[in-house]
């Protein structure tokens, strides 16, 4: 999903990982044409809640319905359709605003796949379109896109027009950071880690890694470091990139017993 956001907008603005949830937080993503501005509200997935970070995380979800024209409904073309998705699809069409679903991830899938997919998408509801696209190769990403331009009332745009997200740098770097312990580590521990800058000048950037329990560190350090460097040496170009300067990128492993569970935790997080 964030995947495809990236695409649609035409620079990385949120993270992306194997792990399901990794969107914590609703992100603005701004794709800015000549005549067109065109935001993309980009949700954490719906979620049965098991700690105080997930109640906020489908909170944000139910509260994000307001005040938008359309939805983009993103299934990916590699999976079955279940459960989940029909449950998704009888909240979204309820709405009685345009739906249009975008059936990800068809790049290296055989045509009768594809049309199965499509089929298989078309019978959860009444669409405006439906388009097969690939967020990693592009493939069908500028039809969908004009697809949604075509359904987007006229009106002043909402962000200035160099802004490509809401998001502030730091907000950011911390993401990055993020991104790269998730696909450095597996099992539980990528849901206990969070991010959170201590220092920003003009060369250096700490951020403390936290997770949970002592064992969780161990693991995110790694064996003389060996995991906490190699996140730090995957994210460091990008924040490079972000920042548009050097840095020397400083991160230290902490502990925060229980900081999933605890409102004055997620608060200082600002989750």
């Amino acid at each position: 999903k964030s995947t495809l956001v990236n695409a649609l907008v035409g620079e990385k603005i949120a993270i992306t990982s194997r792990v399901p949830n990794t969107t914590r937080r609703r992100i603005y993503g701004v794709a800015n044409g000549e005549d067109y501005q065109l935001v993309l509200v980009d949700l954490p997935g719906f979620q049965k809640p098991m700690d105080k970070l997930t109640e906020r995380m489908q909170t944000t979800v139910d509260t994000s319905f307001e005040d938008i024209d359309i939805v983009l409904f993103v299934l990916s073309a590699r999976d079955r359709i279940g459960g989940g998705d029909r449950f998704i699809a009888r909240r979204v069409y309820a709405l009685g605003i345009p739906v249009i679903i975008a059936l990800n991830k068809v790049d290296n899938l055989k045509p009768s796949h594809i049309v199965t997919g499509m089929k298989a998408a078309a019978a959860l509801g009444d669409f405006h379109a439906l388009h097969p696209v690939s967020a990693v190769t592009k493939d069908g990403v500028d039809e969908l896109r004009g697809d949604l331009l075509h359904l987007l009332p006229e009106g002043q745009p909402f962000f200035e027009r160099e802004s490509a997200t809401d998001q502030t740098d730091t907000e950011r770097i911390v993401e990055l950071i993020r991104e790269k312990a998730l696909q450095l580590t597996r099992d539980e521990v990528p849901h206990s880690i969070s991010v959170e800058l201590d220092e920003l000048d003009q060369k250096l950037l700490r951020a403390f890694v936290l997770v949970e329990t002592d064992s969780q560190k161990q693991i995110l350090v790694g064996k003389k470091g060996a995991v906490i460097r190699e996140i730090g040496v995957r994210a460091r170009p990008e924040i490079e990139r972000l920042l548009g300067k050097k840095i020397f990128l400083e991160l230290v492993v902490k502990v925060r017993p229980r900081w999933r569970r605890e409102d004055a935790q997620l608060d200082r997080l600002g989750l």
